[in-house]
């Protein structure tokens, strides 16, 4: 039976428990000096590959928000769980101008295409620079930020997906008590479950039935869309035609509308080879 309980301060992590990413962010102050802190508040803005972008949540009294506030820039770094008591050690409260990667076994190297340092030790990283800072209230801020390098352990790009995440092995959070003792578990225990159709509906879905006329181009086309998708693709693809007045689904009114909903090659490819 479930209770109703008082929403209290760090609900979040108290009495709803959200398991998040920890990442370090690595910034620089307006004099150029360094900045290290671990952030969880962050997830997927755009997905797509033309505009990728990442939010982050803060603190707006926090020294890394002030620093992308004022810069402009910063990269978010993830590190393994092997680097946990390292990671715990950019959380400390130092003073203002303290370079807390000091205070670390992590190797600080320059980043790509932005100012802010990445570190060594982390397979994955994000160099980002500000597309958009929102100060919610007195407490909080947001930064929206485009993601403008995507840098992988080498080893790791060619991976399938379940050796890549035991090989990472990141940190996930899971809350803390008194703000003092964090509790953590780790993304290399993982199972694996493939989605399959749903019964009554797969001789639909690989029949490609469709509610409009569709050349032997844009059939073709359609074949390369998973199947699990085919359905949707479809009806949004009729209800783009139909506000454009077509009468009939060719290649090239396909392509376009796929393009302008972001379903481009680059992205079918996914499909095709998995992610």
């Amino acid at each position: 039976m479930h209770k109703d309980v008082k929403i209290k301060p760090f609900w979040y992590s108290d009495t709803f428990v959200f398991p998040k990413l920890i990442t370090i962010v690595t910034t620089l102050n307006a004099d150029g000096k360094v900045n290290a802190a671990p952030y969880s508040h962050i997830m997927q803005y755009d997905v797509m590959h033309k505009t990728p972008r990442i939010y982050l949540g803060f603190r707006n009294t926090s020294h890394t928000f002030q620093n992308i506030r004022d810069t402009g820039e910063f990269v978010i770094n993830c590190p393994s769980a092997s680097h946990l008591k390292d990671m715990m050690e950019t959380a400390r409260f130092h003073a203002e101008g303290v370079n807390e990667l000091e205070h670390t076994s992590f190797t600080q190297i320059p980043s790509k295409r932005v100012k802010p340092p990445s570190i060594a030790e982390c397979k994955q990283v994000l160099e980002c620079t500000v597309d958009e800072v929102v100060e919610l209230d007195a407490t909080q801020g947001h930064v929206i930020g485009n993601i403008v390098s995507l840098m992988v352990e080498e080893d790791l790009v060619d991976m399938g997906r379940e050796d890549r995440l035991r090989a990472l092995d990141l940190p996930i959070g899971l809350g803390d008590e008194r703000r003092a003792d964090y509790f953590y578990c780790h993304s290399d225990n993982i199972e694996m479950y493939t989605l399959e159709d749903i019964e009554d509906s797969s001789q639909e879905v690989h029949a490609l039935v469709t509610g409009m006329d569709w050349d032997e181009g844009a059939m073709q086309a359609l074949r390369r869309v998973p199947a699990g998708v085919r359905r949707t693709v479809i009806r949004h693809t009729e209800a783009a035609a139909k506000e454009k007045g077509a009468s009939e689904i060719t290649a090239e009114l396909y392509g376009e509308i796929s393009r302008d909903a972001g379903m481009d090659d680059v992205v079918l490819d996914r499909f095709q080879r998995g992610g």
